[in-house]
């Protein structure tokens, strides 16, 4: 017997919206709910526990029926059973993406010549982590990053994937363990300085660099912005960057009672003659180095 609780009572009304987003109707999302609380149910059913227009849930159920959302069970009357979700889902996921693939290359034979030169500018945690995953996904030959281990932390998995499908990484790591990082012994990853520590405001940057045509910096800290671009002398300057860094861990790992004793900790005497008040402060705080 179908359930008299109407679906608006139910604490999670948000999937409403998740499933719109999905290209579900308002009635399509309030019957495909209705129908996994309470099934198999007749239209009549569906449309009275719903609280929706009989008219209205005959369309829903022949749209749904149509996705695969929803299953005709039984004859004289029809009644209808839900989907399972997760196997609904992974279906809308692999058309999802197989669409989004085509379109894709359709797309880019419209772009016009020279647009790869643009610098975009992403806002927001969830957005700019986004870009960074797919980038790192969809690499071929190189990944440079300089990052701090709280940040890289999270692209973990996808750097390991890329790892091990051949992806050559090269990793100046803020932090303490470099061996968190090396997913396979193709995997260069370097303290910075050899030290790891975080002196300046510029360390508070993530830099990546991928398959020398792209890149993307991005400040890290609580209004996460960041630039996004395959402008050739902008990949160049993030890879001489992160290439440096790789050169000076390489120095400090040999070298390094000699730089100390002849600069200061942390280049602490030639950093402090070109470093802004705000990297001044900023290296003292980190470093405990006046």
């Amino acid at each position: 017997m179908v359930g008299k609780l109407a679906v608006e009572e139910l604490p999670s009304a948000g999937i409403f919206a998740d499933l719109k987003r999905l290209g579900f109707t308002e009635y399509e999302s309030r019957v495909y709910v209705q129908l996994l609380r309470e099934s198999p149910a007749t239209a009549y059913e569906v449309a009275k526990a719903a609280g929706i227009p009989r008219p209205n849930t005959y369309h829903a159920l022949d749209a749904l029926a149509r996705r695969g959302a929803v299953l005709p069970v039984s004859e004289n009357p029809v009644r209808y059973t839900a989907a399972d979700p997760r196997t609904l889902l992974q279906t809308i996921a692999r058309q999802t993406d197989a669409l989004c693939s085509d379109l894709a290359g359709k797309l880019a034979a419209l772009k016009p010549a020279g647009e790869d030169q643009y610098v975009w500018t992403l806002r927001g945690d969830a957005v700019v982590h986004d870009r960074i995953g797919a980038l790192i996904a969809e690499s071929r030959e190189t990944v440079w990053v300089k990052a701090a281990d709280t940040v890289l932390r999270r692209q973990k998995e996808r750097l390991r994937a890329a790892a091990e499908r051949g992806v050559a990484l090269l990793i100046v790591l803020f932090g303490q363990d470099a061996d968190e990082f090396r997913f396979t012994d193709a995997c260069r990853v370097y303290l910075h300085e050899a030290s790891g520590v975080r002196m300046g405001t510029a360390d508070n940057l993530f830099t990546l660099a991928v398959d020398h045509v792209e890149m993307l910096t991005a400040a890290m800290d609580e209004d996460v912005i960041a630039a996004h671009t395959r402008n050739r002398p902008i990949v160049n300057m993030a890879e001489s960057l992160i290439r440096h860094d790789y050169y000076m861990a390489e120095i400090f790992a040999r070298f390094g009672g000699e730089i100390e004793a002849a600069f200061g900790p942390h280049l602490r005497d030639i950093r402090m003659a070109c470093f802004s008040p705000e990297q001044a402060a900023s290296f003292k705080a980190r470093t405990g180095l006046s």
